[in-house]
């Protein structure tokens, strides 16, 4: 499990499927930053891990501040599934 930080919006929202570090990974929650008075473009402060983790988020069995921090830019960023909750 850890911290991504999206610059930008790809249109995902919480339970979606990206493909980060080569991994299929879940976002478990999503955090919308910057639309009033943060940076020129938002930014989605996102937990993401693969399945397996799921338990240990719901539980949440692990300390937020401990997990490790990366960044990407969102046209970089590649989604398989925008949200398994969205009707399309």
């Amino acid at each position: 499990m850890q911290h991504l930080i999206v610059h930008g919006d790809p249109g995902i929202r919480k339970d979606a499927i990206i493909n980060y570090d080569d991994t299929e990974q879940v976002c478990f929650s999503i955090q919308r930053q910057g639309d009033y008075h943060g940076p020129d473009e938002v930014q989605l402060w996102c937990v993401i891990g693969t399945e397996d983790e799921r338990e240990a988020f719901d539980k949440r069995e692990f300390v937020p501040h401990w997990l490790d921090v990366d960044d990407i830019e969102a046209d970089a960023l590649d989604v398989i599934e925008a949200s398994s909750d969205m009707a399309v």
